[in-house]
């Protein structure tokens, strides 16, 4: 079994990199492989809602999106981390997001369906609880459950030095990876004993309430 994770600064071994391999580090102790997916420092692009993407794959091909997405479908859970920016995610990870979820809901073997995820924010001080909530909305509409953790899922620090010093915040970030595994193994145990997957109503959309 393997967790996919991904670093949402364009700082490849900051706050956030610290605080996903401490989880990377429990769940390796579970016997569960993790890699660290990196958006890093280039250009990343929004979403412009061209609807091009009908096949699972986005039309634009200049960034990692489409990568991650073949990734995400062999991943067993995700990890998906982010700095806080003016008590929201970086922009370059909602970016990644909106692309990598919209264009993976129209695929009949949907990559993130019923897989196990979690969100990850780190701050100096503030915007965490904000952060960590918008990261979760994404889950919630491509029904993956949310591995929860001792408290919620962030870390503190203005360097990575500092983030090794928030004691309360590591232990979160192991109990995280310590979660995802059980959660992982009662999944594949579940299917091992012949309990599959839910069968959910087709996508049905309603654009307006009368």
């Amino acid at each position: 079994m393997k967790v996919l994770m991904v670093n949402g600064s364009s700082r490849l071994k900051g706050c956030t990199f610290s605080a996903l391999t401490e989880v990377g580090k429990a769940l390796e102790q579970q016997g569960i492989e993790y890699e660290i997916f990196q958006l890093g420092p280039n250009p990343i692009r929004d979403c412009i809602g061209c609807n091009k993407c009908q096949d699972g794959k986005c039309i634009f091909d200049d960034d990692d999106v489409n990568k991650f997405v073949e990734k995400a479908k062999a991943a067993d859970g995700f990890v998906f981390g982010s700095p806080v920016y003016y008590a929201h995610p970086s922009g370059r990870l909602l970016s990644f997001l909106d692309r990598a979820f919209y264009c993976s809901s129209s695929s009949e073997n949907h990559p993130f369906n019923f897989k196990p995820a979690a969100a990850v924010v780190s701050a100096r001080r503030g915007g965490t609880t904000a952060s960590f909530d918008v990261i979760n909305k994404y889950f919630t509409i491509a029904m993956m459950p949310i591995v929860s953790s001792s408290y919620w899922n962030m870390v503190h620090g203005n360097t990575p030095e500092e983030v090794m010093q928030d004691l309360e915040g590591l232990q979160t970030m192991r109990n995280i990876g310590t979660n995802m595994a059980w959660m992982l193994k009662n999944i594949a145990c579940g299917k091992a004993n012949g309990i599959n997957l839910p069968k959910i109503d087709k996508s049905q959309r309603t654009n307006f309430i009368r």
